[in-house]
């Protein structure tokens, strides 16, 4: 992994990373990472989607993170074993996948 990197590329890097970690814990959960308005060059805000539901939810603040923050830990393992108990605790709010199958007994 590489520090760095321009906003967009981070912000990139940031929505793979933890759309790939959040369907870890239940495939259809999708990321949704903000880098628009007051935000850009600056930060991003980070959510989870599962059909309808966001966590955090709309009426809280998304999880913030620095640009410079983020572009500085995507080098360093340590980091990013955080970033990822934190993107899977979060989608772990979802609530346990339904199976695909039903089992009886």
């Amino acid at each position: 992994m590489f520090s760095g990197g321009e906003y967009s590329e981070v912000g990139r890097w940031l929505w793979n990373f933890v759309e790939a970690h959040a369907k870890r814990e239940n495939l259809r959960v999708e990321a949704l990472v903000d880098a628009a308005g007051a935000r850009e060059g600056k930060s991003y805000g980070v959510r989870l989607r599962l059909a309808e539901r966001l966590l955090p939810p709309a009426d809280q603040a998304p999880v913030e993170m620095t640009y410079a923050d983020v572009a500085a830990g995507k080098g360093q393992l340590a980091w990013c074993d955080a970033l990822a108990v934190n993107v899977r605790t979060l989608a772990g709010g979802f609530g346990a996948p339904r199976s695909a199958t039903s089992h009886t007994a």
